[in-house]
């Protein structure tokens, strides 16, 4: 597994960079962390997948602390920063990104809290 050579946050676009050895580069906006959080309230226990958070389109990261040379939490200005988010999971995040964004959207329109 890749081990990452860079995380930055920009904060006016709203989105962390994690730049990765193996030369791949992930832009990953905050909205899209938070509500793909590997938290347990995000996560639950055994979902298959995150559960429907809304209402996260201006989240921004107010701090990011290291988790030993393995992770980082994310501290969201929402308040939440329970998520310890692994090298794998941050890298997986990046690579799955289009797919779950998909998703995220698919599951807004199911509810009926966006329209198609």
């Amino acid at each position: 597994m890749p081990d990452p050579t860079e995380i930055r946050l920009e904060r006016n676009r709203r989105v962390l960079i994690v730049e990765f050895d193996d030369g791949q580069s992930f832009e990953l906006p905050c909205e899209y962390l938070r509500t793909h959080s590997p938290s347990a309230e995000v996560r639950g226990h055994g979902l298959s997948e995150p559960m429907l958070l809304t209402g996260k389109e201006n989240v921004n990261i107010d701090k990011i602390t290291p988790v030993g040379s393995y992770a980082v939490c994310l501290h969201f200005d929402d308040g939440h920063n329970t998520g310890i988010y692994s090298w794998p999971f941050l890298y997986e995040l990046g690579a799955t990104m289009e797919r779950n964004l998909a998703r995220y959207h698919e599951r807004l329109v199911e509810e009926g809290l966006t329209s198609g």
